[in-house]
C-alpha cells in the first residue's frame, strides 16, 4: 500500500514536472516571438533613405566601371540628374564632379584643370537652379544605334542622348551627341559631346 501511494505521488510529481516544462517552453517561445517581431519593427524604423546622389557616389569606378558606351552615358546622365535635381553640400558637389571626371578621356580632362572644372560645374548648377530647371529624364539609344569605328589605331563610339528638361510646367528636349574613345585599359571614356539642333 505504501508503495502504491509513493508510486502515485511520483507519477503526480512527474506530471507536474511535465506541465512546468511545457509552460516554461511556451513562455520561451512567446518571448522569442515578441523579440523577433519587435526587432523587425525596430529595423524598419532605423532604415535610412539614400539619395540618388549617395547611390551614385557609392559606385566604385575602379572595380565597377561601365562596360559599354551606353552604360557610360547612362551613368553620366545619372550624375547630371544629381547635379541639377538635388540640393548638395559643397563636398557632395566636389565628389560628384570627381565621379563624372572619372568618365572623361584623358585628353578631355587635360583641357581644363580640376579647380576650373569644379567652378564651372558650380556655376552651371546655380544657373539651372536659378532658372528653376531640372533634368526630368533622359533617353538612350538601343545598343544597335551606337556607331563604332576605328581611327588612328584607337576604338571610338558615337551615340546620341535625349535629355528632357523641366522648368515648372514647361518641358524642353535637347539632343546631345557623345563621342567616346576606348582607353589603354579597355574602358570607354567620354572624349567630348555637342548639342544637336
Amino acid at each position: 500500500m505504501k508503495k502504491s501511494k509513493k508510486k502515485k505521488r511520483n507519477e503526480g510529481l512527474g506530471f507536474v514536472r511535465v506541465i512546468i516544462v511545457v509552460i516554461v517552453l511556451a513562455a520561451l517561445m512567446i518571448g522569442f516571438y515578441y523579440y523577433i517581431s519587435h526587432m523587425d519593427k525596430k529595423g524598419a524604423e532605423d532604415e535610412v533613405t539614400i539619395t540618388k546622389s549617395q547611390q551614385v557616389l557609392m559606385r566604385n569606378l575602379d572595380a565597377n566601371y561601365p562596360a559599354t558606351p551606353k552604360e557610360v552615358i547612362k551613368y553620366y546622365c545619372e550624375i547630371i540628374q544629381c547635379f541639377y535635381n538635388e540640393t548638395h553640400t559643397e563636398e557632395e558637389v566636389e565628389a560628384l564632379a570627381t565621379k563624372i571626371r572619372g568618365l572623361y578621356d584623358a585628353d578631355l580632362i587635360a583641357n581644363q584643370d580640376e579647380e576650373s572644372y569644379l567652378e564651372s560645374v558650380k556655376v552651371d548648377i546655380l544657373s539651372m537652379a536659378g532658372n528653376g530647371m531640372t533634368v526630368s529624364s533622359y533617353g538612350l539609344p538601343s545598343s544597335t544605334d551606337v556607331e563604332y569605328f576605328s581611327k588612328d589605331g584607337r576604338e571610338w563610339a558615337k551615340m546620341y542622348c535625349n535629355l528632357n528638361l523641366r522648368q515648372e510646367t514647361k518641358m524642353f528636349n535637347t539632343i546631345e551627341q557623345f563621342l567616346l574613345r576606348k582607353d589603354e585599359n579597355g574602358r570607354w571614356k567620354i572624349y567630348g559631346w555637342k548639342l544637336i539642333d
